[in-house]
């Protein structure tokens, strides 16, 4: 359990970066990283049942520990920031705050609680730090956010006064103004509004651009996933052809995406005839008289087997591999359309990555993350309740969590 939170909500968080200097020095140059953007890892300073966590994550992570480790919370937790960076306001991205805060917090003077939480993302602009500090009692609002790179404050936020519904930022500019102050509304992250606030006509200005674009793009490309067979099973109605979280609109998806890329169906395919009993040589949706459109497995020369057949694990493990072969334009997520494909990667949030599975399916579909990791267009971080079973695996960062 996490110590005690008090008023440490209430003040800019902390990192390990000194602020901008009054003499427009350029900040030292940062080292090239990678060309897509991505978090290496997540940081959790107060954060429900965790306290001065921070977890590394590679193109495939496994969260493990038992349950009440914190494992959902902190997929919870990155797909906050996620929806934070894709514009969205702390209502939406936190929709129980009080949750958020640690268990044995206690309020401030002012009776004032709060939760600390961060990440870092690296690619072209190196390294960058995101840090962010907020009140969840009295009322839900940022109270300071800090983005750094190189050693250097880019972007500084803290709650100077209470009455008020912003909190005072300032910026790295590097020009005949070393730095650029305004107000920013609270209930926003910092970070997201800089693009829209910074012109990029001095150095500074363009590394606290690039800094800020990086974490956003490193962000925004997220599905959080968590396959319900009992919601797979039925026909679905004719839709948008996106997948959803819990994959409930499955069959809708695979009318739409085997008639798109014949080459990704027949990796579909392949996935599914190692995770589901008996032969398999095709999937297949079909729609119905009434609207609606239900998924099939042909079996060759055997009868076409529906979905409502199919046991839970061969269910998620199908829903897992379509997640997996697939990309954005399938995935019901919101991508940074102003990137280019090639300059970001979409991260698979797998809440009970191994539920239901065997041990032939789960290793399955922990391969398959590798080999579309190792492309670049595909990160997963999966929480299961033991991993040793992924021992071994190359390409695969295991996380340990305790109760």
């Amino acid at each position: 359990m996490p110590a005690p939170l008090a008023s440490s909500a209430s003040s800019p968080p902390s990192a390990p970066a000194r602020t901008p200097s009054g003499d427009g020095a350029p900040a030292p140059a940062a080292r090239p990283g990678p060309t897509r953007p991505c978090l290496t890892e997540l940081r959790l300073s107060a954060f429900a049942g965790h306290r001065r966590a921070g977890f590394p994550l590679g193109p495939v992570t496994l969260l493990a520990g038992a349950s009440g480790s914190g494992k959902t919370t902190a997929l919870r937790a990155y797909e906050a920031l996620a929806r934070l960076a894709g514009g969205a306001g702390l209502a939406e991205a936190f929709p129980d705050p009080v949750a958020c805060v640690p268990e044995r917090a206690r309020p401030d003077a002012q009776r004032r609680r709060g939760f600390r939480i961060g990440c870092t993302a690296d690619g072209p602009a190196g390294p960058v730090r995101l840090d962010l500090a907020v009140q969840a009692e009295p009322e839900l609002r940022v109270v300071g956010e800090r983005l750094s790179a190189g050693g250097l404050v880019l972007l500084e936020t803290a709650l100077r006064d209470p009455g008020r519904r912003t909190v005072q930022a300032a910026w790295h500019t590097a020009g005949s103004a070393p730095v650029t102050r305004a107000p920013l509304p609270d209930d926003r992250l910092g970070t997201a509004l800089l693009p829209l606030r910074v012109a990029g006509k001095t150095d500074g200005q363009r590394q606290v651009l690039a800094a800020a674009e990086q974490t956003l793009v490193a962000l925004r490309s997220v599905f959080a996933c968590d396959p319900r067979p009992e919601r797979m099973r039925a026909p679905v109605p004719a839709g948008s052809g996106r997948l959803l979280g819990g994959c409930d609109n499955l069959a809708d998806v695979l009318w739409r995406t085997r008639a798109e890329c014949t080459r990704r169906h027949a990796h579909l395919v392949a996935a599914v005839r190692d995770g589901c009993a008996g032969t398999v040589s095709d999937v297949l949706a079909e729609p119905l008289g009434d609207g609606t459109v239900r998924a099939l497995l042909d079996r060759g020369t055997a009868p076409r087997t529906e979905l409502a057949r199919l046991g839970d694990g061969e269910l998620r493990h199908l829903a897992l591999a379509l997640v997996l072969l697939t990309g954005p334009g399938v995935l019901d997520v919101d991508p940074p359309g102003e990137v280019p494909d090639a300059m970001r990667a979409l991260t698979v949030l797998a809440d009970g990555f191994d539920r239901a599975l065997d041990a032939r399916q789960r290793l399955h579909l922990l391969r398959l993350a590798v080999r579309m990791g190792e492309r670049g267009h595909i990160r997963c971080v999966g929480a299961v309740s033991d991993a040793s079973w992924a021992a071994g695996t190359d390409g695969v960062t295991v996380v340990h969590l305790e109760p």
